[in-house]
């Protein structure tokens, strides 16, 4: 059944992924062209999404286990791009208390707080969680994304930064966000955007077709969701990321060792490989949205 709009006519996607290798469920950021199962599209919205789902158990044993120094090691450039986020968000609503679903090591809230916000942080990774608490003084819960206790007080602001795209029902998540969120908050969603001109043209080979995404939302089916669960679109942009660009270069790994490898070496020898860089591929979205009513 389609996770958008509960239909049940899935067909094979002209551009099917390679199905994951024996080591199974790995987060991974350059394993392009690798899915658990099959992507199909559904023929009344245009959703993407795999299928069969994976087990919800099988995520959560793979993020809780998570853990990566690549992020920590380009702090400059994912603080950078956490007040992009950050701007977006104050155009909608003034700073107060801000929820994090999925804050990985903690850099988008460490950031709101200087801003004037008050953010709690959750995040399964024990890794991530852990840094963030000790190395941010972060409040940052070691938990599942929906089974953390907040309280009863609600939030001003729902943060979902790459997250959304790994839920097998994104509905629910955004039913329990509902309940978060004050009405008038906004959630603010970052997540890879299938439909975009890059996306289509690369199909497989695009770098967002990795092990953990499990839907392939568009602009139309991530705005389609959100209305269908009660929230109103307020906007719908770019979302790059800035990292040096060693980190970019080296992504190509998930195409060509060699081929990273050479361009990293011709970076360095320039002496620009550890330059903040974003560029904006087009294929990556930032949704804001607010509660219906």
């Amino acid at each position: 059944m389609c996770a958008v709009c509960g239909g049940d006519r899935l067909e094979p996607h002209h551009r099917v992924a390679g199905r994951a290798g024996p080591d199974g469920l790995i987060p991974t950021t350059d394993r392009y062209g690798t899915a658990l199962a099959d992507i199909v599209r559904c023929a009344e919205c245009g959703h993407m999404q795999l299928w069969p789902l994976p087990a919800s158990d099988d995520l959560r044993e793979s993020y809780a286990g998570a853990a990566s120094g690549d992020y920590v090691e380009e702090e400059a450039g994912q603080r950078r791009t956490a007040r992009t986020v950050l701007e977006a968000i104050e155009a909608h609503v003034p700073p107060g208390r801000l929820l994090d679903l999925g804050c990985w090591v903690g850099f988008l809230l460490a950031e709101a707080e200087g801003r004037g916000w008050t953010g709690v942080g959750v995040e399964p990774s024990d890794y991530a969680s852990r840094y963030a608490r000790e190395q941010l003084g972060l409040d940052v819960r070691t938990a599942e994304l929906l089974d953390a206790d907040l309280g009863e007080q609600p939030f001003d602001a729902v943060m979902m930064g790459d997250v959304i795209e790994h839920l097998p029902d994104p509905g629910a998540a955004l039913d329990q966000i509902a309940s978060a969120l004050r009405p008038g908050g906004v959630l603010a969603l970052a997540l890879p955007d299938a439909g975009s001109r890059l996306a289509r043209a690369m199909g497989r080979r695009w770098w967002s077709v990795i092990p953990t995404h499990v839907h392939y939302f568009t602009r139309s089916s991530i705005s389609r969701l959100l209305s269908g669960q009660g929230f109103r679109v307020l906007e719908i942009t770019t979302s790059p990321k800035s990292f040096t660009v060693r980190y970019y270069l080296g992504r190509l790994t998930g195409y060509s060792p060699r081929v990273a490898g050479l361009a990293v070496g011709l970076a360095e020898r320039a002496a620009i490989a550890d330059r903040q860089w974003a560029p904006d591929f087009r294929d990556r979205m930032l949704v804001l949205a607010t509660r219906s009513g």
